[in-house]
């Protein structure tokens, strides 16, 4: 089945997480229906408007590679902690902002985001820091333990501008005061 980021109410009242209406998220419509807009950006931002839903489970490694830590789309942390899976608004606030600074650091090696231009990028970024050398060292394990058993890398098909429709996702959230539940 899969992984699905649903917006939510928060805090929650009662047993349950309460739905956000997707009306939260019309606006998302205006781009789904824009002919310049690639497909694949097409179909998550029309998802988004119909449902207040994000299809999570093609971003998960990249969304966990970018950020840092595991399982962030699956709110596993918050799992433990809170026995739901629940991404609050300010951990929202947190994946939209790594989104975004993603986003603008990868214009400058075009629209297509592979896995060889997301190394490249986060290289950049890391090369830097103070601990240069070390971030450096985290990232090639990292990436290489995102190959497949012969070396193959992912095979990621994703655009800066799908990605920017998913920051907004999360941005919306985070600005809202919605949650997101993870719904697996």
């Amino acid at each position: 089945m899969g992984l699905d980021n649903v917006a939510v109410k928060w805090p929650r009242t009662g047993r349950f997480y309460d739905p956000v209406a997707p009306a939260e998220f019309v606006d998302f419509a205006e781009l789904a229906d824009d002919p310049r807009v690639s497909a694949p950006t097409a179909a998550l931002a029309g998802h988004i408007a119909k449902t207040g839903t994000v299809r999570a489970t093609a971003y998960t490694e990249l969304v966990d590679l970018l950020l840092g830590l595991d399982g962030v789309l699956y709110a596993t942390e918050a799992a433990a902690e809170d026995e739901d899976p629940v991404i609050d608004p300010d951990g929202c606030a947190w994946i939209a902002g790594g989104l975004e600074r993603f986003v603008e650091s990868h214009r400058e090696h075009g629209e297509a985001v592979t896995f060889d231009t997301v190394g490249a990028v986060l290289r950049a970024a890391l090369a830097g820091g103070r601990l240069a050398d070390q971030q450096l060292r985290w990232l090639d394990n990292r990436l290489d333990g995102l190959r497949d058993e012969s070396g193959g890398a992912p095979q990621w098909s994703f655009s800066r501008s799908e990605l920017g429709v998913l920051s907004r996702f999360y941005r919306r959230c985070a600005d809202h005061g919605f949650a997101v539940y993870a719904d697996f």
